[in-house]
């Protein structure tokens, strides 16, 4: 009897540990087994397959475009050597006509085909290989460089094989992910690995949120597909960090939540139709944050006011923090823009302000960024002077201008100020030479002398006693610091 009654108390025990555990379970489910790799990709890859697509583009009679050259600004610490937009163009001397490689995908059946806008800038042809090898030609519907996305159509008068946009938003790190492309022009080529990060902002852009994977993608898998293991497209491979040209295992993707609304307005309009709110906006920094007694370091700081914007009618004024825009989080300085952009221009939305140390809303109505660029784009020049003088920091700085282009070897997409005037102990040092391209003031963008005069301001008013400047000089970029001379 001893023995059955230990059997029966052991029996007992085992089952209240089995009735916990399933409790856990069913209260925790993340504690259970992680969802195991895959077996194989191959039903997945043999189903996607036929809507990825090739892209090659020829270009008659232009300056060839350098593979192994940089794309605009570079993040912090990167050299120009170490990220590559997904071209397949060979390096050396110029050739005409030549050719570059890249991918796409088919989001229609009636023939709408997505890719990277480098893919297909200044291109004289662009052709489109379909997975069967036929060949068609490609006419552009649409383009916008600030997302680098593009739209192209095809005809092949039959229904095409196509792929749907996935949520991006949804997407965790340590997801599954497959790239499928066209790398070094090998033809549908498939790679599978995690998704890596999510958010990454590498300065490419105003709307950086890039999502990273170690899935290997190299030169040509530009413009192709990322697939979640649903067979949704949830972003679109744009670019590698690389010291040497291949695949090191950290790609970056624009996000699909990022790519669906562009490419839906490009088929509509051919163009894009983004929200504009009109504000010049910095990180808020913990002093900020505690300057201003607000909690957390969180939200956008209003550096500056357009003059005649939606913000400034609205009645937003330097200072103000943005907390929430159209029933929106503003978490930190980068979600803003992107929240405006897809904002439906001409609405009227709320907008939630600290200022003062308490919540201020107020409603704006939101403009259309294409109208206030093109407007500005005759006078933005015209109201600033070609060259200033900054001498705090000892040097002269002017807007890039075709001749400045041709007498200090600048090329034809670099933007930022030309430093024209260096103080001989600059010069000295060499921290900063005639011919410099001024690209950004620490992690912000310079594109002309105005960004550069308002940045600078800031820095002063904050009592800085130096600004760090990232220069680009020839083909290398890297970050300088210049001490600002007060008085």
């Amino acid at each position: 009897m001893g023995l059955l009654r230990q059997k029966l108390n052991i029996a007992a025990r085992l089952f209240v540990i089995a009735l916990f555990a399933v409790a856990l379970l069913i209260e925790f489910p993340s504690m259970g087994l992680a969802r195991p790799a895959p077996e194989s990709f191959a039903d997945l890859v043999e189903k996607l397959t036929p809507a990825v697509v090739n892209i090659a583009t020829s270009f008659g009679h232009q300056e060839k475009p350098s593979g192994n050259s940089p794309f605009g600004e570079l993040p912090p610490g990167a050299g120009p050597e170490e990220f590559y937009k997904f071209f397949n163009r060979p390096d050396g001397a110029p050739k005409h006509p030549f050719t570059s490689l890249g991918s796409g995908f088919i989001v229609d059946p009636t023939g709408l085909v997505v890719t990277n806008n480098h893919v297909i800038a200044d291109a004289d042809e662009i052709t489109v290989v379909l997975n069967d090898n036929s060949r068609l030609e490609a006419k552009v519907i649409g383009r916008d460089p600030k997302t680098d996305l593009a739209l192209l159509k095809v005809e092949n008068g039959k229904s095409l094989p196509y792929v749907e946009f996935g949520d991006s938003d949804g997407a965790r790190v340590g997801d599954w992910v497959i790239a499928i492309g066209n790398p070094f022009g090998l033809g549908n080529t498939v790679t599978a690995g995690i998704l890596s990060a999510r958010g990454r902002d590498i300065n490419a852009g105003p709307y950086d949120d890039f999502l990273q994977t170690d899935a290997p993608i190299n030169r040509g898998n530009s413009g192709g597909p990322m697939f979640d293991m649903s067979g949704k497209v949830i972003g679109v491979n744009t670019l590698i960090y690389s010291p040497s040209g291949g695949s090191v295992g950290i790609g970056f993707a624009t996000p699909a939540a990022i790519v669906s609304p562009v490419i839906a307005q490009l088929r509509e309009f051919g163009q894009t139709r983004r929200g504009w709110l009109g504000v010049r906006i910095q990180s808020v920094s913990p002093e900020i944050a505690e300057n201003h007694n607000l909690a957390a370091a969180s939200g956008a700081f209003v550096a500056a006011v357009v003059e005649d914007s939606p913000a400034s009618a609205a009645g937003l004024k330097q200072g103000d923090i943005i907390l929430r825009f159209n029933g929106h989080e503003v978490p930190h300085r980068r979600a803003l823009p992107r929240i405006v952009a897809d904002t439906l221009v001409g609405s009227s939305v709320p907008v939630i302000v600290w200022r003062d140390g308490e919540h201020v809303p107020l409603k704006v109505i939101i403009g259309r960024l294409e109208e206030y660029e093109l407007a500005n784009a005759t006078t933005a020049q015209a109201s600033t002077p070609l060259e200033i003088e900054f001498s705090s920091l000892g040097v002269s700085l002017a807007h890039v201008t075709d001749e400045l282009r041709e007498k200090f070897s600048i090329t034809k997409d670099a933007q930022g100020v030309v430093v024209t005037k260096v103080r001989d102990d600059l010069k000295e040092k060499g921290a900063l030479l005639p011919g410099d391209l001024i690209v950004g003031v620490g992690s912000e963008r310079v594109s002309d002398l105005s960004d550069f005069r308002l940045l600078l301001d800031m820095q002063e008013r904050s009592n800085s006693k130096s600004i760090v400047l990232f220069r680009l000089r020839g083909e290398t970029h890297e970050f300088v610091t210049v001490d600002i001379k007060r008085g």
